[in-house]
């Protein structure tokens, strides 16, 4: 992770804790946490500054060494990322996901979600981050690397795996798969059969796999679902990018990928004109260079002796690019509550623990002395994950009244709105959504898919410009997200940017993933109907549905969750067909609340006065809107300040999308 510049500090959290899985022991309360931070991260521990300080600066030089291979000066890391490090084996093994029954006999583990990842590391075994060193490349390639064939990816993330750090090398190039017959796997691998060999032994087999067929081959990795890595595909993938980084072939590299990837070139024609070799003399270069490497063969034989080295023997060493000690931390105390809380939230990541977290985030939110913001996210988190927002929005709204400021408490109130209407379903709290996430953005500033739910929610209220915006913003920081690229073209469709939309959408037709490929093809199919009657025909085919197509009487370079307008003129009322969203612009209005009048439950009526005109914004189920800052909608309300997301109806009157309650009406 090459670090930093001040906007991303919010990426990285380490937390290293302990007594925390089953509720808080009686010794917990004698242990003191702190969160120690540095410019790049932030670890949560028990064990004390220096633990938590060494655990941070480990995850600076990893992110450094990534760009000084790739050669990447400046580095994204557009996922959230936080550290779970457990001081102890008890505690790590209850909260480790579970294989055959047992926990995963690692030194740590990767859980990548929705949200952000999470990475748990157990401290007390010895350089627990290298379990988690092929995920980490995985992980910086995504947002700092062009696609790259599965052979490139796992290739250098094999090669990362190997890494070492002393105290003042970087150590590359052994074999990350290989176990001593005496140790466990701490490289986040099941530990070798009799069946599983390292990649050495795979590769002194005679037999390779031709290299056409491994430069073309599509893997289960590419999907995010990697098997083992005791292949033939892994191991050859591996050694040709040993070879390619210690033999300074990368821009020979750089120009293989622009020809079959961009020119769809032959792998064979591509190889002889960016490397100036045949394929043969390819498979001799690396077959010889690999004979070479005796260090690769001394730890093969070691690895069978008793008290072999935890760590292979190092092929090559650089300088590491900073000490330990050159990065600069501080630190502060962190209540137990929070750390229990911190705990359990990513303990609903991991199926076979979710009821459990869910348990005992409920008993923290029962307790006042217990309650914190991050217990009620995370339930509510669990709640968006079932389909029920209902009870998620009740719980975010639990959070807002702790610390209205939360970013991780405003994402989730976005997820939630994002989740109850992505499938056509009317949108819940989109006005919301869009503030939330602006409050997110200003935090992490490199959140890509903040930007891309931003963009989602801006094309669903009818600002097609601003979507595209967002959707630009999106794609630099998750270049290689083939589904931000396809909102982006829908984003382009709906502002009229045919010639945008159409290049975008010739690029997809030919992805790899079928199911972006069929939507890309599809939407190039009804793009003449599209730009002949202003509507996709599918959603001519709805009745009804020219009002919620209809154009948004604002300019469509207006930010249209900013306005701060009296209601205008625009269709009468939302089209409630389950096929189709409401794209109605939504606007945002301050006003004082006179009346309420529910005098036809579930419909309700709100009388409101702004600028000396009385409005009326409606609502057909005040059971089910989205109340910022008050648990419950309340018929009773009278003179008191509000701010109300709506879609115009007439000139003085609208439907409701959500309504906030500011403190000072509460």
């Amino acid at each position: 992770m090459a670090f930093f510049d001040p906007s991303t500090k919010w990426f990285r959290i380490v937390f290293a804790l302990s007594g925390l899985l089953t509720g808080l022991p009686a010794h917990a309360t004698d242990q003191h946490w702190l969160r120690v931070s540095s410019d790049h991260f932030v670890v949560i521990t028990d064990a004390g500054a220096k633990p938590g300080h060494d655990v941070v600066a480990h995850f600076d030089q990893m992110r450094s060494i990534f760009g000084q291979l790739l050669s990447r000066s400046k580095l994204r890391m557009s996922e959230p990322i936080e550290i779970i490090a457990l001081r102890g084996d008890k505690d790590y093994n209850q909260l480790a996901p579970q294989m055959s029954g047992r926990a995963i006999n690692s030194a740590g583990f990767w859980l990548s979600g929705e949200d952000r990842v999470f990475i748990v590391l157990n401290l007390s075994r010895p350089d627990p981050w290298r379990a988690v060193e092929h995920q980490f490349a995985h992980y910086m390639l995504y947002y700092n690397y062009p696609a790259t064939p599965p052979w490139f990816d796992e290739g250098f993330a094999e090669y990362f795996a190997s890494l070492n750090l002393t105290a003042r090398n970087a150590e590359f190039g052994s074999d990350p798969e290989l176990v001593p017959s005496n140790q466990s796997d701490i490289l986040g691998h099941p530990v070798q059969t009799a069946n599983s060999k390292s990649l050495t032994e795979i590769l002194q087999n005679p037999v390779w796999l031709a290299w056409p067929d491994l430069l073309t081959m599509r893997t289960r990795a590419a999907n995010g679902q990697e098997g083992t890595h005791h292949t033939l595909f892994y191991a050859q993938s591996w050694i040709l990018v040993h070879y390619l980084l210690n033999k300074d072939k990368m821009s020979e590299l750089g120009k293989y990928f622009g020809l079959v990837e961009i020119q769809r070139m032959p792998p064979e024609q591509a190889i002889q004109q960016a490397f100036g070799m045949s394929v043969v003399q390819l498979d001799q270069e690396v077959k010889t260079y690999f004979r070479s490497l005796a260090p690769l063969v001394t730890a093969l034989d070691e690895s069978h002796r008793p008290n072999a080295p935890e760590i292979p023997q190092a092929v090559s060493q650089t300088p590491l690019p900073f000490s330990v000690d050159d990065v600069g931390t501080s630190s502060k105390s962190l209540p137990i509550p929070e750390a229990q809380a911190l705990v359990d939230e990513m303990e609903l990541r991991i199926p076979e623990k979710r009821l459990q977290a869910i348990d005992q985030l409920q008993k923290l939110t029962a307790d006042p002395k217990t309650e914190t913001v991050i217990a009620h996210r995370g339930l509510a988190w669990a709640y968006v994950q079932k389909g029920d927002t209902k009870h998620a929005f009740e719980e975010l709204n639990s959070a807002v009244k702790l610390n209205a400021n939360d970013p991780w408490t405003r994402f989730g109130m976005a997820l939630a709105s994002y989740h109850s209407g992505e499938q056509g379903a009317r949108v819940q709290g989109l006005a919301n959504m869009m503030e939330s996430l602006h409050i997110v953005i200003d935090e992490y500033p490199e959140f890509a898919e903040a930007y891309n739910m931003l963009g989602w929610a801006r094309l669903a209220g009818g600002g097609g410009n601003a979507a595209v915006e967002s959707m630009k913003q999106a794609m630099q920081l998750s270049p290689r997200d083939e589904e931000y690229q396809l909102r982006l073209a829908r984003a382009y469709l709906a502002a009229k940017k045919f010639d945008e939309a159409t290049a975008t959408l010739e690029r997809l037709k030919l992805s790899q993933n079928p199911a972006v490929a069929q939507a890309a093809n599809k939407d190039l199919e009804d793009l003449p109907f599209l730009k002949k009657y202003g509507v996709a025909p599918q959603e001519a085919s709805v009745p009804g549905s020219a009002a919620v197509t209809a154009p948004n009487q604002k300019s469509a370079n207006d930010e249209d969750e900013d306005s701060d307008s009296e209601p205008a003129a625009s269709s009468s009322s939302p089209v409630n067909v389950k096929t189709t969203i409401d794209k109605r612009p939504v606007n945002f209005l301050k006003a004082t609340l006179i009346s309420v009048d529910c005098s036809k439950p579930p419909t309700a009526v709100l009388s409101v006065s702004r600028g000396g005109k009385i409005l009326k914004f409606r609502t057909p189920d005040y059971k089910s809107l989205a109340i910022i800052g008050s648990t419950d909608f309340s018929c009773a309300w009278k003179r008191i300040a509000v701010n109300l997301n709506y879609r115009a109806g007439g000139k003085m009157d609208g439907d409701l999308v959500s309504i906030e309650i500011p403190e000072a009406g509460r």
